[in-house]
This record gives structure tokens, C-alpha cells and sequence, in this order.
């Protein structure tokens, strides 16, 4: 990396969006902020709108970048995990408010799991234990309420994304669909023995696995971003849940 070259570090997070933009010897040079509506339709339930995240993430990006005394070698996310959000593939548009990690309205339907005996199936494949926290049953509750989503989902007209995968998707213009494995590890649905999506538990908690997003290392080549987003195209080089 040259003297001049740069980094932009997104941080996406719960309650505000950050980018930082670092030079090569690790130093922050530039940062910009932003910070998110909460949103709270119900008691216990907690959304955001992916079309702000979305908008907090290019504005701050743009903020940070217009420091830079040279050019971007690289961009790296970060995210709130387990928030989880479907949309469009033909057009980018999200389908219903991101449901954030912290949304306690699956509980029922997470206690319906346990009682048909998938905690032990879970816990050995996942390493996590049944509960709304993490990604499955948000996805199961989306699918479920939203009409004629189950069908778009089966038919392969639907993306599934953690925060990640959503970025990842909007910044690359949508030629990308992947996350990394820490995030993919936080769904219940990824097998961390395998490195896979587990196929038992997408068919027990009636997801289709047309919807999901391809798992890379932490570290692997995310593709690049649409030079007219960032006045570049940019690569995108590292994706980890925070």
C-alpha cells in the first residue's frame, strides 16, 4: 500500500451509521456520522428502515472520502448482525422494515421450535440456542405475513441479507449477494462444522434456500462498488459482523 493510499472503514450499527476513512500506517483521517431512527411499531417489536440505513451509509461514505488525499484501496464493512432485512433482486427494494436484532415478536413462534424438539438439532449444527435474537425466525415471521413474499421467496425473486448483504448488494449495484461467515454464523441456519447453510434446518423452519446470500471468508473478495456511488469503483475487501 502506497503512502497515499487509503481505507474506508462502514460502520453500520444499531443506532447510527459511521465511516472512517484510515491511511496506510492505520490512522484515522476522517470520519462522519450519522445517527438512525428507531423504530418501535409494537411493544417489543424494533425496526429500522433499510432505505435510511442505506442513505446514512452513502452520505457518510461521501463525507469521510472527500478528505482522502488519495485514492481508496479498499472498503470494509462492519454491522449490526443478526437485523435482517429481505428486498427485491430485480429492483433492490426492500420489502419490509429491517427487523432488528433486538425484536422480541417471534418468541411464540421460537418456543413452537423448541416444543417440536429442534433446540438440540440447533445447538449441535449453529452453536446457538433457539430465541428471536437471531435471523431465522424473523425471516420465517416476513415470509409468513407479508402477502405473497413465501411465493416471490420460492420463485427466487427475493434476497435475504443481514445488514451486509444488504450494503454489499445496494453498493455493488446489485452483482453481489454474499455475506461472511460471522454473520451467516448468527442466522440459526448456517451449519459452523460444515461452513454451509444447513438444509434440515431451512426445510424445519420452512425457508427457502433460494433467498440466501453465498458465505466467504471474513477477508475474500467482495467484488467492487458502482464508481458512481463513491466517484470510484472501489473494492470492497472485508465484511464482519461486529
Amino acid at each position: 500500500m502506497s503512502p497515499s493510499t487509503n481505507v474506508l472503514a462502514i460502520d453500520q450499527g444499531t443506532t447510527s451509521t459511521r465511516a472512517i476513512l484510515f491511511d496506510a500506517d492505520g490512522r484515522a483521517r476522517s470520519a462522519a456520522q450519522i445517527e438512525l431512527t428507531q423504530l418501535y411499531p409494537r411493544p417489543g417489536w424494533v425496526e429500522h428502515d433499510p432505505e435510511e440505513i442505506w442513505r446514512s451509509v452513502v452520505s457518510t461514505c461521501r463525507e469521510a472520502i472527500a478528505a482522502a488525499d488519495g485514492p481508496i484501496a479498499a472498503i470494509g464493512i462492519t454491522n449490526q448482525r443478526e437485523t435482517t432485512v429481505l428486498w427485491e433482486r430485480a429492483t433492490g427494494r426492500p420489502v419490509h422494515n429491517a427487523i432488528v436484532w433486538q425484536d422480541r415478536r417471534t418468541a411464540e413462534l421460537c418456543e413452537q421450535w423448541r416444543a417440536e424438539g429442534l433446540a438440540e438439532t440447533v445447538a449441535q449444527r449453529t452453536g446457538l440456542v433457539i430465541d428471536p435474537y437471531f435471523s431465522a425466525s424473523k425471516i420465517r415471521w416476513l415470509l409468513d405475513t407479508v402477502p405473497g413474499l413465501r411465493e416471490r421467496a420460492r420463485a427466487g425473486e427475493i434476497a435475504y441479507g443481514t445488514i451486509d448483504s444488504f450494503l454489499l448488494w445496494r453498493l455493488s449495484g446489485g452483482r453481489r449477494h454474499a455475506t461472511d461467515v460471522t454473520n451467516a454464523s448468527r442466522t440459526m441456519l448456517f451449519d459452523i462444522w460444515r461452513l454451509a447453510w444447513d438444509k434440515d434446518l431451512l426445510d424445519a423452519f420452512e425457508i427457502p434456500p433460494a433467498i440466501l446470500p453465498e458465505v466467504l471468508d471474513t477477508g475474500a473478495d467482495y467484488g467492487t462498488s458502482s464508481p458512481e456511488l463513491l466517484e470510484a469503483a472501489i473494492p470492497i475487501a472485508g465484511i464482519a459482523g461486529d
